[in-house]
């Protein structure tokens, strides 16, 4: 039973890695799925590309969207995405928000089309200083109103407390979603009694186990069964969506190799970001919370909200994870709300 219990553990674990599920175990697909038609295809959205070079030299690959009529009034909006994402998981946030506001999306550093780090830079913290030096090179001197999602939140809040005064200067507004300030131990990934304490006793072993045979582990995610796509629908949504929602989750998945994924896995049990919530309270702020959530579940978000108390919070009963995607709709709605209330208190 041990075993067994310790074989759900290990298949699950690459799901809290990623922060989106299913992470380690996401493989491409090997017989295609027949995809919903869209108006625009997932990962097809592209804005003027641009390159943010960090403090420690790496390049970050960033696409900036200008309002209709090159209005330069109103505030940037700069979307950080979650871990082993990438900046097209903002895909109907990004087409309904399109015209209406400049939108800065980037890569996180080792994700989607930025370089990749050197280990001992895979941090929290350096993703908040990754945040700085895109605000400086292509907020154009704007106010500034943070959507961050998952790690993406653990980024604002890493910059928050590196730049408490920024909060009601230059940074006007802040979405947090799916996220935590700290105690991700308690995490289960909805596992009860046995499987879900021993996810964190087998998962650190596991990642950095498999990170040391890379190519064994990427040949699995692409020839493998279809475990990755099953676990990604469990874990990554709440409710039933359209299949091509799971495969686009998947795709992002598993194009993150299994040695980025360990990289920045330890940093997540040491997670501590709770002070950082004073400065973000200074300014008006969402806090976006998912019922069903998996890998980050509501009481992080319930935390959160306690310790700001002038936050908006949101819940979203049925909603997993990958809550931009499931429930866009709710999420692009509650960001509008978020951006006035920025633009008033401007």
């Amino acid at each position: 039973m041990l075993r067994r219990y310790a074989g759900i553990a290990g298949a699950t674990v690459g799901v809290l890695a990623a922060g989106a599920a299913a992470g380690v175990f996401a493989e491409r697909k090997v017989v295609a799925r027949k995809r919903a038609q869209a108006v625009e295809p997932f990962g097809s959205v592209r804005g003027r590309r641009r390159t943010v070079v960090a403090d420690d030299g790496l390049r970050l690959h960033a696409e900036v969207d200008a309002p209709d009529g090159g209005a330069t009034d109103g505030p940037t909006l700069v979307f950080v995405h979650g871990y082993a994402l990438n900046l097209d998981c903002w895909h109907f946030q990004r087409l309904e928000l399109r015209g209406e506001h400049r939108m800065v999306f980037y890569d996180q550093r080792s994700h989607g089309r930025s370089d990749r780090s050197r280990k001992q830079h895979c941090t929290i913290d350096q993703l908040g200083r990754d945040l700085e030096a895109v605000i400086d090179a292509l907020a154009d001197d704007q106010p500034v109103i943070l959507v961050g999602h998952s790690m993406g939140g653990m980024t604002v809040m890493a910059l928050a407390e590196q730049h408490p005064e920024w909060f009601g200067s230059r940074i006007a507004g802040v979405c947090l979603m799916s996220t935590s300030s700290g105690g991700l131990k308690a995490s289960t990934l909805g596992l009860p009694g046995m499987p879900g304490r021993l996810v964190h006793l087998v998962s650190p072993a596991l990642v950095a186990t498999m990170a040391r045979a890379p190519r064994l582990v990427e040949g699995g995610r692409r020839v493998g069964s279809d475990i990755g796509y099953v676990v990604t629908r469990k874990l990554a949504f709440g409710s039933k969506v359209p299949q091509e929602y799971v495969d686009f989750t998947d795709e992002m998945l598993a194009a993150t190799p299994i040695d980025v994924v360990a990289d920045f896995f330890p940093g997540f049990d040491n997670h501590d970001k709770h002070a950082a919530l004073a400065a973000i309270d200074e300014v008006p702020t969402l806090v976006i919370a998912g019922g069903r959530d998996a890998i980050t579940p509501i009481s992080h978000s319930h935390t959160i909200a306690e310790r700001m108390p002038s936050a908006e919070l949101v819940e979203l009963a049925d909603a997993g994870h990958m809550m931009m995607l499931e429930k866009h709709d709710e999420v692009t709605q509650a960001l509008r709300r978020l951006v006035d209330r920025a633009e008033r208190a401007l």
